[in-house]
Parts: structure tokens; sequence; C-alpha cells
């Protein structure tokens, strides 16, 4: 299989909106501080860029779920690999993901999180597939781009374990 990828959303466009979302943020929980809580791998790039732009005391977690394998569709199967280090009782919660496609993931982990009693919990993606969502109960508070039903890579998201280092958005095709 030859794997090609297209530029969808640029490393400029990504650092404006990164840029503006972060804004909202820092009105949202100004005087307030925030516990980001990435989910691994491909959140990473996206919450480190995020941080650096918030004006608020930030904590950092990171958690790994997974769904994909290696494959370019959710398999629908929920796994978590790696749990929270601390406590999220009482906190200001931000879980930044990568992308939100189904929404089977986010709405499980986000059902896990409320039950851990943090003050509040809101939700912030890089991109966002309104079309694939299977699970309507994800309410995203924060999104960077809203994408069509494509497989995308780069700044942190993958195709079995590849293209995470791109500082773009791509859309992957696989071709004979």
């Amino acid at each position: 299989m030859k794997e090609k990828v297209d530029i969808l959303i640029s490393e400029e466009e990504i650092r404006t909106r990164i840029l503006e979302i972060a804004e909202k943020i820092n009105e949202d929980y100004k005087g307030e501080e925030l516990t980001l809580i990435c989910v691994l791998k491909g959140g990473v790039m996206f919450m480190c860029d995020l941080a650096k732009r918030l004006d608020l005391n930030v904590r950092l977690d990171f958690m790994s779920v997974s769904s994909y394998g290696a494959e370019t569709k959710s398999s629908g199967v929920v796994k978590i690999v790696k749990d929270l280090d601390n406590s999220i009782v009482d906190k200001n919660v931000l879980v930044v993901e990568d992308i939100i496609d189904s929404g089977n993931t986010l709405s499980y982990l986000m059902d896990i999180l409320q039950k851990r009693g943090p003050k509040s919990i809101k939700l912030c993606t890089l991109l966002d597939k309104p079309s694939r969502r299977e699970k309507m109960d994800v309410h995203v508070d924060y999104v960077c781009f809203e994408i069509e039903d494509k497989f995308v890579v780069g700044y942190g998201l993958d195709y079995d374990q590849k293209y995470r280092n791109l500082p773009y958005i791509g859309v992957m095709e696989l071709s004979e």
C-alpha cells in the first residue's frame, strides 16, 4: 500500500486558531486554576501549544485511551492504556483531544472523569468530525477546526504510529 498525504490545515492556520481558543479559555477560567488532561498520544502537540498560550495556573496530566489500533476507522472498543497520575476532585478540568470522530471514546472518557468529582469539566479538541458522530451526548466546548469525514494525520495524529511529527494536518490516502 502506498500512502499519500495532502495538506488540509497549514501550520500557520493551526497556530492562529490555537491562539484564538486560548483567549476564550483564558476568559472562561480567569483567576482559576485549570487542569489540562491530554489524551495521548495524538493530543500531546496540541496540548503543549495550547498550554503555552494560557495565562492561568495550569496543571498537566495525561491519559492514554485507544480505539483505533492500526486501522483508519475507530473500532468502537475503548481501552484505557494509562490513567491519570493525580486526583481531579474539585478541580477545573479541560480534556484536550486531538480529534473527535464517532464520539465513542470521548463519551466513555468524559463519563469516567465526571464520576471522579471535578469542580467542572469541559472538552477541547483540535479537530471535530460531527458527520461521524454516533454518541450525541458528547458536548465539545472548544473546537479549533471542524472537518469532513477524511482520515487525517499530522500534528500529533497518526496512521499506525507514523506522521505524528508533521507540523500540519494532512489528509492521508492509501492506494495499491
